[in-house]
């Protein structure tokens, strides 16, 4: 990674080289749980190697995520995570990183819409516990209208990589390109 600049509005949380992390808005020492809680409140912030001032905020959201899916239930499947790992390299991992992060933030978006309307039924006295009876209720239809937008997700998609086949097959037809000859059986003989 490079050196990075901080963003004037972000939290900066500098690392240490014995692994501790000190946030500079609050002049403490804080635990990676402190930092997902950070996330959880949609606090902007930006973790720096304090000798090097390069920018470390990928590697913590990603130990963040490796301790979550260590304990608990993990989100991922491993057949998910080795999908994932397969695109690394490939011609279209710029394209799913882009892909993965719209599917998540239109996930996060029915998920609001969801909570917004569950208000308006229950009322503001809509506490976690309600939420997670609510959901328990509403996970068929859940499923099923993921299962959709996974549908129309995959659709779309499928219809990227077409158009990106099609430019590139346009590219290329300027260019004289001659296929070579099949190979003759005859001369095998």
């Amino acid at each position: 990674m490079t050196q990075s600049q901080t963003t004037p509005s972000a939290r900066l949380i500098k690392k240490y080289p014995n692994r501790r992390l000190y946030d500079t808005k609050t002049s403490t020492y804080i635990t990676l749980s402190d930092v997902k809680q950070l996330v959880l409140d949609n606090e902007p912030f930006q973790v720096i190697d304090a000798k090097s001032n390069q920018d470390l905020t990928r590697a913590i959201l990603l130990q963040i995520i490796l301790e979550e899916e260590s304990g608990g239930v993990p989100m991922f499947s491993p057949v998910a995570l080795s999908q994932i790992i397969r695109f690394y390299g490939n011609a279209m991992q710029g394209v799913m990183g882009s892909f993965l992060e719209k599917n998540i933030q239109a996930f996060m978006d029915i998920q609001d819409r969801m909570a917004e309307q569950s208000k308006g039924v229950y009322g503001n006295q809509f506490g976690p516990e309600a939420w997670a009876q609510f959901m328990n209720v509403q996970t068929p239809v859940l499923q099923n209208m993921m299962s959709n937008y996974i549908d129309q997700s995959k659709n779309l998609f499928v219809q990227m990589q077409d158009q990106m086949q099609d430019r590139t097959r346009n590219i290329f037809t300027v260019f004289p390109f001659v296929p070579p000859p099949p190979p003759d059986d005859d001369k095998e003989k």
